[in-house]
């Protein structure tokens, strides 16, 4: 187990090959078979319920079931430079699809919530040959994308069935409402042997994943994970979280998230962990989330794995009579931890918080906070063996990788290592992302401390700059989480004429709470370090638009903040409103203006204009009458 830099120094002076035995996703499910095959490694929920059934699936079965699915997959045609697409929550069905992708070819899982048309072009930029996809549920609808999916061209499709704990042959029945091309997957999958019917062939460098990546809209953009990129950060992450065939977790994240594949998932398949399912919408099952301490009793959890906005949630959740005592360690990230909040977790539950830095085109992990070291506050712990993190400074917007950032200096954070993608399928968009040399530039503003410590301090992208001054939301943002009353905090950037930005607030309160928002920023307010940084304006909303894995979705907020900005600016204009519609454009924000006015419109344009030329935004105009 990691506890310093040292250690994983030490570690670093034994060949890589000796301590990484296994060289492909496929040998890594092999040997935990082999070492724990009567082990549990996946138990799903049925629902949310305290008594929920439960459906176990050994290590043993789930080798045996990745085989068939290997095996299926290279019996309709799906070759080593072709997809398996995944449509599917993460149930055990899914992970017999995922990993039995990697060994036929590819795998690439994707978001359900996508619409159609997106799904389509990530089909075809994925080269997809089949498509796997959760059948008719009425707990989650995701195959009613699929028929428009058969029109748009995808000819070979195999239905998960959800099967019921207890129910003999749940998942034998017709493939209701299926086009042409379409069988059921479980039934497919029994036809086939349980050992491999071919030689796949896998090294480190065969491509065994695409995932995707960016915002929903725009062109495709899907990265390339190696085998030997999602080995090494399933093999080392258990080494930080204090991991091994006794642990069992809480793993609520999506499968086409790297989260749920990779840093909570693979990497408890790597030790012969237990992963608990919880139900088919994940965290978002809201009865789930109210059971939550009682699942951790039932099942005898010993780690808890969510989004910092999870944590803030389960901190509102009674404990009642339900004993956690078995429960060692609550993982997080996905977004900044605001260090105000991590106090907080860890006094409210007395589990001690460790965070993590990771991307999806570095197979989910950068770094890791070890269990059996202090937690750093503010840092997101330290770099994985055999990889490189440093800040560097920023020359013409650009990284200057000739300029190093002195410890605890900030800049752009990048990395270098084996588990770094080798792009993207496009590789017109490797450029500012991917260097020849193999770094990543994360886009991420932070520092290294002196004792290898990693410090994220905000998005590059984030980053409000009001006049010439640059301001890092996260930290106005842990000043309000220390008020008593505000459970969460986004601040965003809004157009300002003059300063081109200007900081605002949206929060959420805690339950019962009724203090009003001239009463918190002034509370708030002596507390944010610099003058210009205090927000504008403070807006209480019921809830935080977030993204499918529960991180706070900024974009949605920047444009209610425009849109609340030109509000104000058409007020004196009798007849003048507008409205504001818009999206994440592939890491761009763009917005639609729709403007109802008895004005002059091209003046008013004008206006609107001189308004938003000081902020990253692509818009066009829309009148209305």
């Amino acid at each position: 187990m990691f506890a310093s830099i040292d250690d994983i120094r030490i570690l670093e002076t034994q060949p890589y090959d000796a301590v990484v035995p296994v060289t492909s996703t496929y040998a890594l499910v092999e040997r935990s078979a082999r070492l724990w095959g009567a082990r549990p490694a996946l138990t799903f929920l049925e629902h949310g319920e305290r008594d929920t059934p439960v459906r176990t699936v050994d290590y043993a079965t789930l080798l045996a079931n990745v085989r068939r699915a290997a095996n299926l997959f290279r019996a309709l045609g799906v070759g080593p430079d072709e997809a398996v697409a995944i449509l599917a929550p993460n149930l055990p069905e899914a992970h017999y699809a995922l990993w039995g992708a990697e060994i036929a070819g590819r795998a690439c899982p994707i978001n359900h919530l996508l619409n159609v048309a997106h799904i389509a072009a990530l089909l075809k930029a994925a080269n997809a040959k089949v498509l796997v996809a959760l059948g008719p549920n009425p707990e989650l609808d995701i195959w009613s994308k699929v028929a428009a999916l058969q029109r748009a061209g995808v000819t070979q499709v195999l239905q998960i069935a959800v099967e019921r704990a207890g129910i003999e042959g749940a998942g034998d029945g017709a493939a209701a409402g299926a086009g042409e091309g379409t069988q059921l997957f479980q039934r497919a999958l029994a036809a086939q042997p349980d050992q491999l019917t071919f030689d796949p062939a896998l090294t480190r460098g065969r491509i065994a994943a695409c995932y995707h990546t960016g915002g929903t809209t725009g062109a495709p953009k899907l990265a390339l994970h190696t085998h030997g990129n999602q080995v090494h950060t399933s093999w080392f992450a258990p080494r930080y979280y204090g991991f091994d065939e006794h642990t069992v977790e809480i793993n609520g994240f999506p499968l086409f998230h790297v989260a749920g594949a990779f840093v909570y998932g693979l990497s408890c398949l790597a030790v012969g962990a237990q992963q608990i399912l919880p139900a088919l919408t994940g965290m978002r099952n809201t009865t789930f989330v109210r059971n939550y301490w009682h699942h951790c009793e039932r099942f005898g959890v010993t780690a808890l794995a969510g989004v910092p906005t999870v944590l803030a949630a389960l901190m509102n959740v009674p404990r009642g009579s339900a004993d956690i005592s078995t429960v060692r360690i609550a993982l997080t990230g996905g977004s900044p931890l605001p260090t105000e909040l991590a106090d907080q977790f860890e006094a409210h539950t007395g589990l001690p918080v460790r965070n993590i830095l990771g991307m999806t085109e570095s197979a989910g992990l950068l770094s890791i906070g070890p269990l059996h070291a202090p937690r750093v506050s503010g840092s997101t712990g330290l770099r994985l063996p055999y990889s490189e993190i440093k800040a560097v400074r920023v020359n013409a917007g650009e990284p200057d990788f000739s300029q190093p950032c002195a410890a605890d200096e900030t800049g752009i954070i990048v990395a270098r290592g084996p588990h770094v993608s080798p792009g993207y399928t496009d590789a017109q968009r490797n450029a500012g992302i991917f260097t020849a040399d193999g770094w990543l530039i994360s886009g991420d503003l932070g520092h290294v401390d002196a004792a290898g410590n990693i410090f994220v301090t905000g998005r590059a992208k984030d980053v409000i700059i009001r006049g010439a001054h640059n301001i890092d939301p996260g930290m106005v943002e842990e000043a309000f989480l220390a008020h008593p009353d505000v459970s969460m905090c986004a601040v965003v950037g809004e157009p300002d004429a003059y300063a081109g930005e200007l900081p605002v607030a949206f929060i959420t309160l805690k339950p019962g709470a009724n203090a009003d928002t001239a009463e918190i920023l002034a509370a708030v307010a002596p507390h944010i370090a610099e003058r210009p940084a205090v927000p504008k304006r403070v807006t209480v909303i019921d809830a935080m638009p977030m993204t499918a894995i529960g991180k706070i979705y900024k974009p949605a907020l920047r444009l209610r903040a425009i849109e609340t900005k030109l509000g104000e600016m058409l007020m004196p204009l009798a007849g003048s409103t507008v409205r504001v519609q818009g999206h994440d454009d592939g890491g761009v924000l763009s917005a639609v203006l729709h403007l109802v006015s008895a004005q002059d419109q091209s003046k008013l344009e004008d206006d609107v204009r001189k308004l938003l030329g000081g902020i990253a935004l692509r818009y066009t105009f829309k009148r209305e009458s």
